[in-house]
């Protein structure tokens, strides 16, 4: 007995050594903690099961036979995030680059399998060069089991990615597919191809910075909806992101007592929005004012910057945000933050989290480039996802909601629960100027006339009482009272029930 006791001591200890203690220096030399750190930071005290400590690979070729460490380079098992159960792996640079082998996958794979049969959220912290050469073929199909396990548990329980060294090639694909994804700066990088071969295919030269790192990705291409200065700070943030979520498809998010009062009056509101309809006014302000607390985890807040979509929470409740941002375009839609919104809206709906939509939106941006970038399929993408969610949805237009973008923007017609609107709000097939250029044309020639019939078009229209007639808004609310209103509107909501007809699945215009 003696005997297998410490061969177990001694095998728990070759593997939470990793790679050994030069491997790991090195990782720390880099500014990186190692797999095992970033999960004791990551989870609650003690609260770390791990799951196949044992495991080695099983390649004997190119003299892997002889290197075998125990774990095979990702650490793997469960724990809890302020008192909540999440799977985790944590692949480990300090092994074999924390490349992926069979056996590796192998790891990834069972609890991914256990969180979608528990139903509990998948953290992966991923620090991998990428699949292990030497494995061949082998390597190819464990990502292509780690992919697959990706797709069944979408929908199902949270995914979540946290890049935190290199992840290149075949590897980039499985975070993709993952709800959320985070990076470090100047540590993690993400691409298809490396610089090496996009110099020999194109004879570009870029740095592994430019071609996938943090500040590209947040900023230019939108795959990560975050990056955070150095991993302890990225761990911290992602148990606060942790926090709104609910734990699975089956579960509403969880509810975290406040002591802000729901009838909070911000009279701030009241002046937020400028007398001039064509001066910008900062949307996050109206948002960070009716959180709890001003709470507010804002998603992919360096691109696409004419929208804005984050998690916050309201008497308690988590909530989704989407909101037309007036500071960058005026607010326009346009195929990026199409595409932006209409992700997060679907995720929201996919986990019970209630949306609210906060609308100054003067139409689709115009252009040619618009135009042959395919805004007419993009743009419908978000028209897709508000039409198709069932969980509440309650709007607020703060001032223009024009066109096409107004009946995008959650809408009473795409089954909006609540639609408010501010005394400020103009909701109109166009603005007043361009709507009169069109209906008297003829009068073109005389500015006075024109001027005229604008200001009567405005008095008409450019108020909220047309839509408020038809029933299409449910009240015109003061701005200060914006938090107390969606904090009701929201009780009232809890036990909703809605649901689409059955199917297969949709066909969303991608």
């Amino acid at each position: 007995m003696r005997e297998i006791l410490e061969q177990l001591d001694r095998k728990r200890s070759a593997a939470r050594l990793g790679g050994g203690q030069r491997r790991i220096e090195s990782q720390h030399k880099k500014g990186k903690l190692t797999a095992r750190e970033r999960i004791e930071l990551l989870l609650d005290n003690d609260s770390f099961e791990e799951w196949d400590m044992f495991v080695e690979h099983r390649c004997r070729d190119f003299g892997m036979g002889e290197q075998t460490i125990p774990s095979d380079g990702v650490v793997t098992g469960y724990g809890l995030i302020n008192g909540r159960m999440v799977f985790v792996f944590s692949q480990d640079f300090t092994v074999f680059g924390g490349s992926l082998s069979e056996a590796h996958a192998e790891k990834i794979c069972k609890i991914m399998d256990q969180a979608i049969r528990i139903g509990a959220p998948v953290i992966g912290l991923n620090d991998s060069g990428g699949a292990r050469i030497q494995e061949g073929v082998a390597s190819l199909a464990g990502y292509a089991e780690v992919f697959e396990r990706n797709v069944l548990a979408s929908g199902v329980v949270p995914q979540v990615s946290m890049i935190m060294g290199p992840c290149a090639g075949g590897a980039v694909y499985s975070p993709a597919m993952t709800d959320f994804i985070f990076m470090v700066e100047d540590s993690s990088y993400m691409f298809v191809t490396g610089p090496d071969v996009v110099k020999t295919v194109t004879h570009e030269e870029v740095t592994h910075e430019e071609l996938g790192g943090a500040v590209t990705h947040t900023t230019r291409s939108g795959v990560a909806d975050q990056a955070f200065t150095n991993d302890v700070e990225a761990i911290l943030q992602l148990r606060r992101f942790m926090d709104f979520l609910p734990s699975s498809c089956r579960e509403k998010p969880p509810h975290r007592p406040t002591a802000d009062p729901i009838d909070r009056a911000e009279d701030a509101l009241d002046t937020l929005v400028p007398d001039n309809p064509n001066k910008p006014y900062d949307m996050k302000e109206l948002i960070e004012k009716v959180v709890d607390e001003g709470d507010f985890f804002e998603l992919q807040p360096d691109y696409a910057k004419n929208i804005v979509i984050g998690l916050g929470r309201l008497d308690g409740n988590t909530v989704g945000f989407v909101a037309n941002q007036p500071l960058v375009l005026a607010g326009c839609l346009d195929i990026d933050s199409a595409r932006k919104a209409g992700r997060f809206v679907r995720f929201c709906d996919c986990f019970n989290i209630p949306i609210i939509t906060l609308v100054d939106v003067p139409g689709f941006l115009p252009g040619t480039a618009q135009e042959y970038g395919g805004i007419i399929k993009h743009g419908s993408k978000l028209l897709y996802a508000y039409a198709e969610a069932t969980v509440p949805k309650i709007t607020l237009i703060t001032r223009k909601a024009y066109g096409g973008a107004y009946v995008v923007m959650a809408s009473k017609h795409l089954r909006g629960d609540l639609n408010f609107a501010w005394p400020t709000a103009e909701i109109a097939v166009m603005g007043p100027k361009g709507a009169v250029e069109i209906i008297f044309r003829s009068d073109m020639d005389d500015p006075a006339k024109i001027e005229e019939r604008t200001e009567e078009y405005r008095t008409k229209f450019a108020n909220p009482f047309v839509a408020g007639a038809r029933g299409f808004i449910d009240d015109v609310i003061m701005p200060k009272d914006t938090r107390k209103r969606l904090c009701r509107s929201l009780a009232m909501l809890r036990d909703k029930k809605l649901e689409n007809p059955w199917k297969k699945h949709d066909n969303i215009p991608l």
